[in-house]
């Protein structure tokens, strides 16, 4: 796929977050050669955002030799459907976030009509595997992303899955909790698994059992509204017991939901991405565990429970290339 592309050996990436636009050149190799970035939010329309975006990027692309080393452009971003090339109705965007917006057409048009490609970020991600990382070779296999939300990019046989409207592998948000214990979820529903194990999850997790019991933790010095999940990571590194069991939570759950998972798609690997993954042991073994104990028989002993081989400052953005990859 990628040595076919000749004398246009480089695409771009942009992984589109709610703060901060980053874009990368990316060569044959998953090299970065360049990188510019710019603030997602201030802008009155997504007019004003390309025309921004674009203004950063040319410095970069007339570093590399020009338009014409470009073979397309690739998007990650929230809410994104590969379909249609649109951000549609994302929440955090403040130019995207009341109606649909064509933005991959409209930075073909400002970068002289090279093809680019959008999706949303897990699904980047993990193109991004399956190109780049620890994915290379496999065709059956599960990213999920661990980060503000819990994302997830499905790939079945070789092919990114995403369902008759662009918007397929939402694991983040099957349900774990049913019921008037669920915890509300910023998608409207109750007891996603979101709503548990992304980042504002776990410390909403701390705040719970800092309430409900009387375990000594360090985090009891911090005041419960200021605790992130970076605070448990620390806390727990330093061996406080409450923290471990916050992860001990939080993995189960993890394991439990990937275990159902494994019936869907029998996938080769589960490959885990993102700030909560630095955690190492203390989120991985409970998921294992999990895991071991709720999957179908049938499945036991077959998934690998990796964690992502991309580099964390430039996997979005390598994720996000890898879709340009992709364009025919």
């Amino acid at each position: 796929m990628i040595e076919q592309q000749g004398i246009k050996p480089y695409v771009i990436g942009l992984d589109l977050g709610g703060t901060n636009s980053v874009f990368g050149i990316v060569d044959t190799r998953g090299e970065i050669k360049a990188t510019t970035a710019i603030k997602t939010g201030g802008f009155t329309s997504a007019e004003a955002y390309v025309k921004s975006a674009t203004e950063a990027l040319q410095p970069i692309i007339e570093q590399v030799g020009g338009l014409e080393k470009i073979k397309a452009m690739g998007i990650g971003a929230p809410n994104g459907n590969y379909y249609n090339g649109t951000i549609e109705f994302a929440p955090n965007l403040p130019w995207a976030h009341d109606g649909i917006v064509p933005l991959a057409k409209m930075f073909s048009e400002k970068l002289g009509g090279i093809p680019v490609a959008l999706t949303n970020d897990a699904n980047a991600a993990a193109l991004g595997e399956m190109v780049y990382g620890v994915a290379r070779g496999m065709k059956n296999f599960i990213v999920i992303t661990l980060g503000t939300g819990v994302g997830s990019g499905i790939v079945v046989n070789g092919q990114l899955l995403y369902g008759h409207d662009g918007f397929a592998g939402e694991l983040g948000h099957v349900t774990m909790v049913r019921g008037a214990e669920g915890r509300p979820c910023g998608c409207g529903r109750t007891g996603c698994l979101e709503a548990y194990c992304s980042a504002t999850g776990v410390a909403r997790t701390a705040r719970e059992l800092l309430a409900t019991t009387n375990q000594p933790s360090i985090l009891r010095d911090m005041k419960p509204e200021n605790i992130t999940s970076l605070d448990v990571a620390i806390a727990a590194g330093k061996g406080d017991a409450l923290a471990k069991d916050i992860y001990e939570f939080t993995g189960k759950m993890l394991g439990e939901a990937c275990a159902d998972f494994a019936a869907f798609s029998s996938p080769e690997a589960f490959i885990f991405f993102g700030g909560m993954v630095k955690a190492g042991d203390l989120i991985m073994d409970p998921i294992k565990k999990a895991y071991d104990k709720h999957v179908m028989n049938i499945f036991k002993g077959k998934a690998q429970f990796l964690v992502s081989g991309l580099d964390g400052a430039s996997a979005a953005v390598l994720g996000a290339s890898a879709i340009g990859w992709e364009i025919q």
